[in-house]
């Protein structure tokens, strides 16, 4: 017995000593993350600024989700804000260490014309001040051959090329598959050109859809062409990308070297011997690693030069679908923004607010939450400033409608001044399975909205009407802030989308100019110096756990996986092709409420990260659908 208690005894010791170690090492990860913080600069004498874009530039990056990052089977795509990146370039104008620029774009995978736009001019100011910019990829892409325009001397893989699409592509439409389903799709909407939600109404697109459409892809595309020759004057750029095929034969089929003759590039070479003419300026590396040269890390130096969050012009970004509830940066989340700008209002001595939107709108509820919250600050006698990004357009205009001035860019995608509902019944699929239903009433409302049996006509028509009350309201809002009529609104209104430079001449925004001009403006408004005039940017502290996992998980540079040649790129796009049809399916089954959103928006900013987070989501909605 003695024997057996024994052993017992030495059964519990070990599984407390194993509790032991777990609370242990629980509690020193968690120190860890609380305590963690990014690696400071690495100290060189001497080196060229390396921006290796593995990922895509974005307004504010989005935060992670815990759980996602320790159960994704892959690498997290890197989002770089571009604020970082424009301050990390003008830093290194003046910076003494800095000997060059070099862009690496291998693994970059885009973020939007008019954000690209600004890094351009950055990288123009880095050359005015006598500093080379190097350019370096397998396969230049619409986006990072926006980027490579403005070095002084871009490279090519001698097995690589330039891809140059422009703009417009087809998209999804599911009325067919609808129709095979038995679903029956109610929308409620209003607005001539209000089509997100032809796809499930339409086999194609309208005819208005079309005219619109097309005529902001040919404008997007002429201010694509314009900074590019702008850039880079000796391109036959117009020659090459209205014959392509013609291109490639005049060079045997190398398509590196048509890019060449066409002087889209400079340099035929690969990444080695790239690094060896960089390293003939910025210096070799420390390690004497063959093909590399000193560098100086993008994200290090950006956070070294980023100004203090001390100034008295709040900046608050609105980037991303706008949704109801709370939601982490990168999310433009109704209710945290607005308590974030509540929170500054009454913590902060702000005399002027910024709002910085990226947005191709999405919940009506939330953009007036938000709407709200500016009115606030314009109660309290801020002048208000609004600062358009890629996309400002639906939610993202309805937000915009307090501002004294509306800053966009010729690229900048805005208006979409439209309202829409939808919502699906499925009587017709029940029906194709033998299941019917039947019911009882006290009023006509009873049991509706209901999506077994269908909805009844008075339901259909409170919920148009309600529809209409909306772009009623969106409209005198608009209509308010830039001091026309309904009447008026309502001809550029009815849901179009324009470009920044159209929005202009019919009086939907005011200047061209970015972020740095609405500070400025923001700043004379409220009678302060524009030259002293400093950022209080208003956002929501990153989730240091998460940020510590990411730090985490992130591919290193040298383990960048993105696809280099065209074939596999095309790979890539398919799979986000299938993931967007996914979840235009389920957002039409989930509903989402009353919408002020875009459709025709979403191509053109920057591409969003797929999280594991959405890949289960995306997996449990298969499979409700297969049961």
């Amino acid at each position: 017995m003695a024997f057996v208690k024994g052993v017992w005894r030495i059964l519990v010791a070990i599984k407390d000593g194993l509790v032991l170690l777990f609370l242990l090492g629980f509690f020193g990860l968690l120190y860890a993350a609380l305590s963690w913080s990014p690696k400071p600069a690495r100290s060189v004498s001497s080196g060229a600024l390396l921006l290796k874009l593995d990922g895509t530039i974005v307004e504010q990056p989005a935060e992670a989700d815990p759980f996602s990052l320790l159960t994704s089977s892959g690498p997290q795509t890197k989002e770089y804000r571009l604020s970082d990146v424009v301050t990390a370039l003008e830093a290194a104008k003046t910076d003494g260490k800095v000997k060059a620029v070099v862009l690496n774009l291998d693994g970059f995978l885009g973020g939007g014309q008019v954000a690209l736009s600004r890094v351009g001019k950055a990288l123009d100011a880095v050359r005015a001040a006598n500093k080379p910019v190097f350019a370096f990829a397998t396969i230049y892409s619409d986006d990072s051959y926006q980027l490579a325009a403005h070095a002084s001397e871009t490279w090519v893989d001698p097995l690589g090329g330039v891809a140059i699409l422009g703009r417009g592509g087809s998209g999804l439409y599911y009325k067919g598959l609808i129709d095979k389903l038995g679903v029956n799709t109610h929308v409620y909407r209003v607005g001539t050109y209000k089509s997100f939600v032809e796809p499930f109404i339409r086999t194609e697109q309208s005819p208005e859809a079309r005219q619109a459409n097309q005529a902001l892809a040919d404008a997007l595309w002429q201010d694509w062409q314009e900074e590019v020759t702008k850039a880079r004057p000796r391109a036959k750029l117009a020659a090459y990308v209205a014959n392509p095929a013609g291109a490639a034969e005049a060079a045997r089929g190398n398509l590196a070297r048509a890019a060449q003759n066409a002087g889209l590039v400079d340099k035929l070479g690969d990444e080695a011997a790239f690094g060896k003419r960089v390293a003939q300026v910025a210096g070799e590396p420390s390690d004497d690693r063959v093909g590399d040269f000193a560098s100086i890390d993008l994200s290090s130096y950006a956070k070294a030069h980023r100004p203090a969050n001390d100034g008295q012009i709040g900046v608050i970004t609105v980037a991303g679908d706008i949704v109801d509830g709370d939601g982490g940066p990168g999310s433009a989340a109704g209710d945290t923004i607005s308590a974030l700008l509540y929170k500054a209002l009454s913590e902060k001595d702000l005399k002027a607010l910024v709002v910085r939107v990226d947005s191709p709108g999405g919940s009506v509820m939330a953009s007036e939450k938000i709407r709200q919250a500016i009115m606030e600050a314009k109660r309290e006698g801020l002048p208000v400033v609004v600062s358009m990004g890629n996309v400002a357009a639906s939610g993202g205009y309805w937000i915009s409608t307090p501002a004294n001035l509306i800053f966009a860019e010729p690229g900048t995608i805005t208006g979409s001044i439209g309202v829409f509902g939808i919502l699906p019944s499925f009587e017709g699929t029940l029906a194709k399975l033998g299941i019917t239903t039947d019911g009882v009433r006290t009023t006509p409302l009873s049991g509706q909205p209901d999506l077994a049996g269908g909805t009844t006509p008075e339901f259909d028509r409170i919920m148009q009407m309600g529809i209409e009350d909306i772009y009623g309201r969106f409209v005198g809002l608009v209509a308010q802030a830039r001091r026309k009529s309904p009447e008026q609104i309502d001809t550029i209104a009815q849901g179009r989308v324009w470009d920044g430079g159209t929005a202009r001449q019919i009086g939907l925004v005011d200047r061209f100019g970015g972020l740095e001009d609405a500070i400025a403006e923001a700043a004379k408004l409220a009678k302060i110096d524009p030259a002293k005039a400093k950022a209080y940017r208003i956002e929501k502290e990153p989730d240091k756990f998460a940020e510590f996992l990411q730090s985490m998980t992130e591919r290193d540079d040298e383990d960048a996986d993105a696809p280099r040649d065209m074939l596999s790129r095309q790979a890539m796009i398919q799979r986000r092709w299938a993931m967007q049809a996914i979840a235009d399916v389920r957002g039409l089954i989930s509903g989402a409420g009353v919408r002020a959103d875009c459709l025709e928006c979403r191509g053109y900013g920057a591409p969003r990260r797929a999280s594991a987070a959405d890949e289960r989501g995306l997996l449990a909605l298969l499979t409700s659908l297969w049961r």
